[in-house]
């Protein structure tokens, strides 16, 4: 299958060249006066190395294959991170280049998708938003009204972000795991 150079998502796999890469970040870029661009980050699924690619908008990129499936995050021991496969209850362990990031925003139990390109793991998608609880922030200054004032909080995952001062430990927020900043907070 073909899609435009502009369709590039996070995560998706792609080929070019005979060779497969998952794209690890993009950018959409129109500067100036000249044409549309997108700039990419890739991963080459083969050896492992990341490549630099720009590529403009009117290229037709070729997407492979790719088979989705459930997985349930279950415990992490050092580096190795174990997911069970909801269907077959397989436990298998990912390499940190396929999870990337997506630690961050996990529990055990925490539902994800897994993307194969026949039978070999090649990224992970969390859903694209999920409630953490907040476990430390600073306490709000009183009187302070000022607009876009906001505090970092520390959730139960380790990640920080910032909040709204009114948000306080205990509270349930919601997070965007594509762009990592608050959303709400969660009754």
């Amino acid at each position: 299958m073909m899609i435009k150079a502009t369709d590039i998502r996070r995560g998706m796999v792609i080929t070019m060249e005979g060779v497969n890469f998952v794209v690890v970040d993009f950018a959409h870029h129109t500067p100036g006066n000249l044409r549309a661009m997108v700039q990419t980050k890739l991963r080459n699924m083969n050896s492992g190395s990341l490549v630099d690619k720009r590529l403009r908008s009117v290229d037709q990129i070729e997407v492979p294959y790719v088979e989705t499936k459930e997985y349930e995050y279950l415990y992490s021991s050092g580096d190795e991170h174990v997911f069970m496969d909801t269907e077959t209850f397989d436990q298998l362990s990912f390499a940190p280049e396929i999870i990337g990031t997506s630690m961050q925003y996990l529990l055990p139990n925490s539902r994800v998708m897994v993307m194969h390109v026949p039978d070999k793991p090649v990224s992970i998608e969390v859903p694209a938003s999920i409630d953490l609880v907040v476990v430390d922030t600073p306490p709000s200054i009183k009187g302070a009204t000022a607009t876009n004032q906001y505090k970092e909080a520390t959730l139960e995952t380790g990640l920080k972000v910032s909040v709204p001062p009114f948000v306080g430990p205990g509270e349930k927020i919601r997070i965007d795991t594509r762009t990592g900043e608050y959303v709400e907070r969660v009754k």
